[in-house]
């Protein structure tokens, strides 16, 4: 007996829709209502050939897989269909408009009642952006509700600029703990006490090695990795222990090694060059001492922002094959779909199957009217955990 795995390629099919009317003879003699029309599924694009599935494989491809649209378009000619990059990103953008950004926008009312929040940025360049150079950078920010949430959010939002407004305006309501990098945007926001990256600060000591040396473990650099390092390690142990007992055995264990830490950072700043890589972690260091000691106030807040560095690693690989947004429409349809894809992830979704059951179900439903309906639709409901998993 052997076992062997068959490849089916891909193949499309046209699905005619009929709709039918029925006349009720005998309500028109007696003069009533008499025509009835059987009722059809609602498109996800009105007057348009394409079904839920075929715009959610086009998303899919291009904000899971990274594969830029031109190949798409070479894929789905290979299969039998001329579908053109300008077409699918036309679909993209109309369904994300009417479908997912009001599922994106109900995520993100949730997203501002946690305590606990990462933040992060990187730059995007946007084509056709009013009053901008083409050349100009634009910026993807993401913000993911924390390591311990009970439900897992990731939104992401285009912006023109990186300007402190941009997440003022975006967090505006939430009150907690904020854990970022050191850029000014996030400071002083109202309401947030802010919880510095020790990975940033470990990066830059890691930059400071100096690559001639034999032993890297001998040089003054090597101290400030090793400090972060046990730190790290620490970290790793109280993971699985309760909130309470995280926050308690933090102070039991680390805080020694925070107190060393920063005598030790007061001493090796006389012996290296203010303007050197090490000078220039040192003076991190001290420029941010509390926001880095931040972490030690609650046992729910964590030493790293990896969690939205990972998140928006997708991002950042997807935009090494695309380059850029062809305009802020569909910047802003980028965002939307990455926010529900990233939070299907974050869910245990397939976030194919996901894209497809919101794209098969929401032009159903009268959330205008009635938005807490959309609430049937967040990923942790059990309904798409069901269907989509």
């Amino acid at each position: 007996m052997r076992t062997e795995v068959e490849f089916i390629p891909a193949r499309v099919q046209a699905i005619d829709i009929y709709r039918e009317t029925l006349e009720c003879r005998a309500c028109r003699k007696e003069d009533k209502p008499q025509m009835k029309k059987a009722t059809t599924p609602t498109p996800v694009i009105q007057h348009s050939m394409a079904p839920a599935s075929s715009v959610a494989w086009v998303m899919y491809q291009k904000f899971v897989n990274s594969m830029q649209l031109y190949r798409q378009e070479k894929e789905w000619k290979s299969i039998g269909l001329d579908l053109s990059r300008a077409t699918m990103a036309n679909w993209m953008i109309a369904a994300t408009r009417d479908w997912l950004k009001p599922l994106v926008n109900r995520l993100h009312g949730l997203l501002v009642q946690e305590r606990y929040l990462h933040a992060d940025e990187t730059p995007l360049q946007v084509m056709n952006e009013k009053g901008r150079k083409n050349t100009t950078s634009s910026y993807m920010w993401i913000y993911s509700s924390g390591q311990h949430s009970v439900h897992p959010l990731r939104i992401f939002e285009y912006q023109p600029g990186r300007g402190a407004k941009y997440p003022q305006a975006f967090l505006k309501g939430f009150k907690g703990y904020l854990h970022s990098d050191a850029y000014s945007g996030y400071a002083n926001l109202a309401g947030t006490i802010s919880c510095l990256c020790w990975a940033h600060l470990r990066r830059k000591f890691v930059e400071a090695l100096p690559p001639e040396a034999k032993h890297p473990e001998e040089t003054l650099a090597s101290v400030g990795v090793a400090y972060c390092n046990k730190l790290f390690e620490l970290e790793a142990l109280l993971a699985s222990h309760p909130t309470k007992e995280r926050k308690e055995q933090r102070l039991v264990q680390e805080k020694p090694v925070l107190d060393a830490f920063w005598s030790w950072v007061e001493t090796a700043k006389g012996k290296v060059l203010p303007k050197s890589k090490l000078g220039e972690a040192l003076k991190y260091a001290r420029n941010h001492k509390q926001e880095l000691m931040n972490y030690l106030k609650d046992g729910n807040c964590v030493i790293s922002n990896n969690l939205t560095e990972n998140s928006i690693r997708p991002f950042t690989v997807g935009r090494k094959n695309w380059l850029f947004s062809g305009s802020p429409r569909g910047a802003t349809a980028s965002a939307a779909i990455y926010s529900i894809v990233e939070t299907a992830k974050a869910n245990g979704l397939s976030p194919y199957k996901y894209l497809v059951y919101l794209l098969q179900q929401l032009p159903s439903v009268a959330f205008r009217q009635q938005p807490e309906l959309l609430d049937a639709y967040l990923p942790w409901s059990p309904a798409v955990q069901q269907h989509c998993t």
